[in-house]
């Protein structure tokens, strides 16, 4: 059983390990300059587009506030947007609206550039990077052309909570996606794929409440948001599980997905205030949300439902990928025994907890994350109110008073 000073020793390690592995007030900044110009070229005089008010709009974990560095510094940041249109001709097929953003996107010679080619399934792909050493310009965005419902900007402004699925229909997209049978044909946005981006975001919010969800859900979805360096618990932990995930499983295509991930954290999360806490306890439970169901076949298979939409199945591709289950479940097997070994070394003291978590998390970030907590323990000590609780844990209050002391062991 852990003391109070330990729960919130460990508390302060993972909220320093988050605030490491959150991606820099630069780069935030330059993201959002870069996707408010893609929403100016695309409404820009002259453009099909502009009759229909394009909106350009984070989705994905930007706009959720789990977006974490990639292992390797030279990695690229990946940024999901969405192309909101209000309209659309009524002759224009989901190829149609999507060519013409591309097209609008190529009448920039910048963009031009930028653009990759082929086209992705569902959007357009701007790569920002190209052959640039600055971090801040290591990144690329993925713009999914939609049409928004009517009614959509009014239910946006509203700030109730919703408590059942057919509240989050009035949040649903129609998108582009070239590879289904209607991609060349269909002109009737309704019967085009559904999606629910904003619709999620919200539900995701309203997992996380402590105090400010609502104003903090309205602040990520905004075109121009601001970047808020305070975050709820579940997005610290949904942070720390993505991370221990891209140790895991550097470089393999088939690891566990971020909207499992997030979707089952969110599902198990109760509310704790206390980080260390909640992903204690998310940990413990999210698999139990992993539902079993008969396909059409009568094949029981593996269902992860969408909360804003429960006939989708996020675990879709565990059937014909079946690597993706194996390699979900190895995980959620290791990241439980990991958690445990870090709880375990409580007692032996920072250097084993430190190295109970470098291999889960990179040597190199835990390194910063006890060097800072390193740091702000020494100016703790030197305010003289520095203490060692019972349990042997370093701690500020509840102990004996630890003397002033240097690094290298002797006393001040």
């Amino acid at each position: 059983m852990l003391t109070l000073e330990q729960k919130n020793q460990f508390s302060d390690i993972f909220n320093d390990l988050t605030d490491n592995l959150d991606i820099t007030q630069t780069q935030y900044d330059n993201a959002v300059t870069s996707y408010k110009a893609i929403g100016d070229q695309l409404s820009k005089e002259g453009s099909l587009l502009k009759p229909y008010k394009p909106k350009i709009r984070p989705q994905g974990s930007f706009m959720l506030g789990t977006m974490i560095k990639p292992i390797h510094g030279d990695d690229d940041l990946d940024i999901d947007l969405i192309c909101e249109l209000s309209g659309k001709q009524s002759g224009w097929t989901q190829s149609d609206v999507k060519s013409i953003v591309g097209a609008q996107l190529a009448a920039n010679e910048t963009y031009k550039e930028m653009l990759k080619i082929p086209e992705g399934k569902r959007c357009w792909t701007l790569e920002y990077r190209k052959n640039s050493k600055i971090d801040s310009e290591q990144y690329h965005m993925d713009i999914l052309p939609s049409i928004v419902n009517e009614g959509f900007y009014i239910m946006l402004s509203e700030s109730k909570n919703f408590s059942s699925t057919e509240d989050w229909k009035s949040y649903a997209l129609r998108i582009t996606d070239n590879t289904l049978a209607n991609y060349n044909s269909e002109t009737n946005h309704i019967q085009w794929l559904k999606s629910n981006p904003i619709g999620y975001g919200k539900w995701f919010f309203m997992r996380a409440t402590l105090t400010k969800e609502i104003k903090m859900f309205n602040e990520s979805i905004d075109p121009v948001p601001n970047n808020k360096r305070t975050k709820l618990p579940l997005q610290r932990v949904v942070q720390i599980l993505k991370r221990h995930r891209d140790m895991m499983f550097e470089g393999d295509e088939a690891k566990p997905i971020s909207i499992i991930i997030t979707t089952l954290a969110a599902k198990a999360y109760n509310h704790q205030s206390d980080v260390f806490e909640a992903l204690s306890e998310i940990v413990s439970r999210m698999d139990y949300f992993i539902e079993e169901r008969e396909n059409f076949y009568g094949k029981k298979i593996k269902w992860i439902s969408n909360p804003v939409n429960p006939d989708e199945n996020f675990a879709d591709r565990w059937e014909t990928h079946p690597e993706r289950e194996v390699n979900f479940y190895k995980w959620i097997v290791q990241v439980k025994l990991d958690i445990q070994t870090i709880i375990n070394s409580r007692n032996l003291g920072l250097q084993w907890i430190s190295e109970s978590m470098s291999k889960p998390f990179g040597n190199d970030i835990v390194r910063k994350v006890f060097s800072d907590y390193g740091q702000r323990e020494k100016l703790i000590r030197e305010a003289g109110k520095q203490t060692v609780a019972k349990s042997g844990f370093l701690g500020a209050a509840g102990g004996i008073k630890v003397q002033n002391h240097k690094f290298d062991g002797s006393n001040e």
